[in-house]
């Protein structure tokens, strides 16, 4: 079934999953950075060189094939960036569990070739 090496990194990857689940720190979405100009003459935003207003913050995420998000400020882009990078680091452990299982299946003697 599992090779040596494959045992190894199941294990690792089971430890660093029990890790994030432990933090509980696990969000959807990204954040996106945005700087805007309002159009007002006189405004720095529409001086040369332009100086937009900002930054803002937004965190977007989708649901039911529709993008949602909410503005943050500062502060809150700080603490949920890591839950963000929590959510691809699962995303890509779990993505390489599945090609370890597919290679194992793929290895499978008992497939009449």
């Amino acid at each position: 079934m599992l090779s040596a090496t494959q045992k190894e990194e199941t294990r690792r990857i089971a430890a660093e999953l029990a890790h994030i689940a432990r933090s509980g720190h696990v969000l959807a979405g990204t954040i996106s950075e945005r700087r805007t100009h309002c159009g007002r003459p006189g405004c720095r935003c529409m001086a040369d060189p332009p100086q937009p207003h900002g930054p803002y913050f937004q965190w977007t995420r989708k649901v039911r094939a529709k993008t949602v998000g909410r503005w943050l400020n500062g502060a809150q882009r700080d603490d949920y960036a890591p839950w963000i990078e929590n959510h691809r680091r699962l995303r890509e452990l779990l993505a390489r569990l599945e090609e370890i299982g597919e290679a194992v299946l793929e290895a499978d003697p008992r497939f009449e070739r």
